[in-house]
């Protein structure tokens, strides 16, 4: 069964969304310059609120692994997205600080990115068209992708069915594609939702 993961998450009545709606992850922006940031403490509090099935992913771009860490030991994440310029030295760095699960994310444009996803170390990857660009990229490149993956990029109710029937990922993670004047949207989070769970019982 397809994960899904709706990140982006900044509100208390985020949080009762994502309670309501129980998707698998939800995610918390650490990145200073996203408009969906939160601060550590911000965070703290909404994840008191979210119910205890759903992990939260805390999303970082560049970030100082020590402040990744330790908002993984403090329970405040399950698990680290990287979204940046991460590569191997940093997740061992990562690793020496902290057990929980990583996730590395990378920009899709050719062959050459799906070869190096895949030869990456960390638990899971996360295949995107852009940081956060809300962009659809070309599925194609996805045909031979061995190892499972998170799909991100430019994905929405009115796509995420079609995704999960042509490439069958690990997971679906949505952000600006169930929002309404950059705002997170329960309707359209729903039919998000909805989406993928009707493609699986087809």
């Amino acid at each position: 069964m397809t994960k899904i993961k709706l990140c982006g998450l900044s509100r208390p009545c985020d949080i009762d969304m994502a309670n309501e709606l129980k998707p698998d992850y939800i995610g918390f922006v650490f990145a200073k310059k996203s408009k969906r940031y939160v601060e550590p403490e911000k965070a703290a509090q909404l994840k008191a609120l979210l119910d205890p099935e759903i992990r939260a992913v805390g999303v970082f771009v560049d970030e100082a692994p020590e402040i990744v860490a330790d908002l993984l030991n403090s329970g405040i994440i399950d698990l680290a997205q990287l979204h940046g310029n991460e590569d191997e030295a940093y997740i061992k760095s990562l690793r020496q600080r902290t057990d929980q699960p990583i996730i590395k994310a990378f920009q899709i444009k050719t062959q050459t990115d799906i070869a190096e996803a895949e030869r990456c170390s960390a638990d899971h990857i996360l295949l995107d068209s852009g940081a956060g660009t809300g962009v659809l990229f070309d599925w194609s490149l996805l045909k031979n992708v061995k190892r499972p993956y998170f799909l991100a990029g430019g994905l929405s109710p009115g796509n995420a069915r079609e995704a999960v029937r042509l490439l069958q990922p690990y997971a679906v993670d949505v952000s600006s594609g169930i929002e309404t004047d950059g705002l997170k949207d329960r309707e359209k989070a729903a039919a998000f939702i909805a989406a993928v769970r009707k493609e699986e019982r087809s």
